[in-house]
């Protein structure tokens, strides 16, 4: 292993020193330090919101289902490529990468209320690895990366929206945790390969070159989520004390930058997956910013306490960049307790695999869990027609227009942290069923109660599920398929004793008329009631017999009640849990002649 800092550091920083002192004298309109914050070219302190598109050129297993057989990019593709053939494999990774992130994924985002975007890069698609370099030494540079990061970074401009490139595959592979940079430990890594690090330099000098006028460029973060162990135990280096190596690259990379861009931003990681900076103070360039990922902790201040403590220190932004993959509970509690701290934020990731914790969700094709089958050697070999039409599919269903975009997470990311009103699912009226999934949006304890309603697991060591169905909405409330004879799909379920469901109905003139619930039980002990938005009772608590099982449905009179004309909200409580809940439907009260 080549553990020797990158030579030149110390002529690196002197020429730093001269260098940033005019850094900051550039045209308006570009990100940069200012003291502890982030401004625009205005002097404006700017909070980044942004997100990480996730797989477009850095595919994960997990995003695509493949993580039982296939982790790192280099593995899925070797599969896709044993089953199909070369030629129609790069025709599927073509029609991905056109369908993964266009101009109107773009413009969706920023219509939702986003001002910045995180492109997770794969060096591969820039240059080429060393060991298909045709003169040694020498770098061939790739057009694809730089024509899709010119296509993104045109419609970022379009929405006066920020571009933050962000180098998650490094030349080798940054850390152990293999997925995340396409790692392969067949062959060196970044780290054990000076001629990967001076390949990784030399990117960041030609991207620099490229995009150093354009102020839609929010900032370069050199490398993404480093994992490696120079001189610890822990194999992804979380008990390192120094980080030497990475401390070097990354200043050797700030050199190439500024010797060709003294206008953009430079964000810089540590170890163990971004946050571990021993040794890697004192900075060396006037405009940096350290980036930390949040993952499956609590959000108190204590969280993210070392990372204030850097800031106040050495007098630098910070930036969370990256976080995610938690209930919609977690999401608003985290981007509240950051944006209170101004610190902006990037979360993860765009689109996976029927996925309830992002924004959007790519939905299955017919077929897919058959290959996936196969691959795990619970399936006959698929034909190589079927496999490859199962693929397009797949490919196609990456669209923006074809993926399920889940409004819950987008309000709990956006609304719910400026607000605590709650606001209507959809729109229910006492003329149709209100289907129990449908309950208002808002956060935990004003639209709905959940006793499991994030994963604390880095704090707690208990990895939680908060969505036991893992289906539909992203909040505590469980939710599973639902295959009753009136359904919209979805049934609530693992119904707990003191949990509570709220919904908002909106009708025309009073009505007097008995709530009905649809339910099904394999126990005799379930207790309900109804009650106003306060809590006070609206009618007396019933029980629940059992159905005979989770898949018989009954429907049940649950209350006689009045519903004034308007808007007006109303809650079901529950005594004791044990059931499943499908609907509820209120049937009116015959008039009298």
């Amino acid at each position: 292993m080549n553990l020797n800092p990158i030579k030149g550091v110390k002529k690196t920083m002197i020429s730093m020193v001269f260098f940033c002192g005019t850094s900051l004298l550039y045209s308006q309109g570009f990100l940069h330090r200012d003291g502890t914050k982030i401004v625009d070219g205005s002097g404006k302190n700017m909070l980044l919101r942004g997100l990480g598109i996730g797989g477009l050129m850095v595919q994960e297993g997990y995003m695509l289902k493949t993580s039982d057989f296939a982790g790192p990019q280099h593995q899925i593709k070797q599969k896709i490529s044993v089953l199909i053939g070369s030629k129609n494999t790069k025709l599927f990774y073509d029609t991905y990468k056109k369908n993964g992130f266009t101009k109107r994924d773009v413009d969706s985002l920023a219509a939702w209320g986003f001002n910045s975007i995180r492109l997770p890069m794969h060096y591969n698609l820039y240059t080429l690895p060393l060991e298909l370099e045709p003169e040694k030494g020498k770098d061939t540079w790739l057009e694809e990366g730089f024509e899709i990061t010119d296509s993104i970074l045109s419609w970022c401009a379009a929405n006066k929206m920020y571009l933050i490139l962000d180098l998650h595959a490094a030349p080798g592979g940054q850390g152990k945790d293999a997925a995340i940079s396409d790692y392969n430990a067949s062959q060196p890594s970044l780290w054990e390969n000076q001629e990967n690090q001076d390949k990784m330099i030399a990117f960041w000098n030609k991207i620099a070159a490229r995009y150093q006028d354009n102020p839609w460029i929010g900032g370069y973060d050199i490398i993404n989520e480093p994992n490696w162990n120079f001189s610890s135990t822990n194999s992804n280096g979380c008990d390192e004390t120094k980080n030497g190596p990475l401390r070097s690259l990354q200043i050797a990379i700030t050199e190439a930058i500024r010797k060709v861009d003294a206008h953009h931003l430079i964000i810089i990681e540590g170890n163990c997956w971004g946050n571990n900076y021993n040794g890697i103070f004192p900075l060396w360039d006037d405009n940096m910013a350290l980036s930390f990922h949040k993952y499956w902790n609590t959000n108190d201040k204590g969280s993210i306490q070392q990372m204030l403590t850097y800031r106040d220190t050495y007098n630098v932004p910070i930036w969370l960049g990256e976080s995610g993959e938690n209930s919609n509970v977690w999401f608003t509690d985290a981007i509240k307790l950051v944006e209170t701290n101004n610190i902006g934020w990037a979360f993860w990731p765009m689109k996976k695999i029927e996925n309830i914790a992002g924004i959007t969700s790519v939905n299955e094709p017919k077929g897919y869990n058959d290959l996936l089958d196969y691959w795990k050697g619970k399936a006959v070999l698929p034909s190589v027609t079927e496999a490859n039409e199962t693929l397009q599919q797949i490919a196609t269903a990456y669209k923006i227009e074809n993926v399920t975009i889940h409004y819950d997470v987008l309000d709990a990311m956006f609304r719910q942290v400026q607000s605590q009103e709650t606001k209507p699912y959809t729109i229910h009226n006492l003329s149709s069923v209100i289907f129990a999934s449908e309950y208002d949006m808002g956060q935990i304890g004003k639209a709905y109660f959940d006793k499991d309603a994030a994963n604390y697991q880095v704090s707690t060591g208990i990895d939680v599920a908060w969505n036991s169905g893992n289906a539909m909405r992203n909040d505590g409330v469980d939710i599973a398929p639902c295959k009753d004879d009136i359904s919209n799909g979805y049934q609530v379920v693992d119904i707990q004793d003191g949990e509570w469901l709220q919904y908002t109905i909106v009708i025309s003139k009073t009505v007097r008329g008995t709530l009905y619930i649809r339910y099904s039980s394999d126990a005799s002990n379930g207790k309900i009631y109804v009650a106003d938005s306060n809590g006070t009772k609206i009618a007396p608590a019933i029980s629940l017999p059992s159905t005979g099982g989770k898949t018989n449905w009954k429907t049940l009179k649950l209350a006689n009640t009045t519903f004034s004309k308007g808007k007006t909200s109303f809650r079901v409580f529950i005594e004791k849990g044990g059931f499943q809940l499908n609907y509820l439907e209120f049937k009116k009260s015959k008039s009298k002649k």
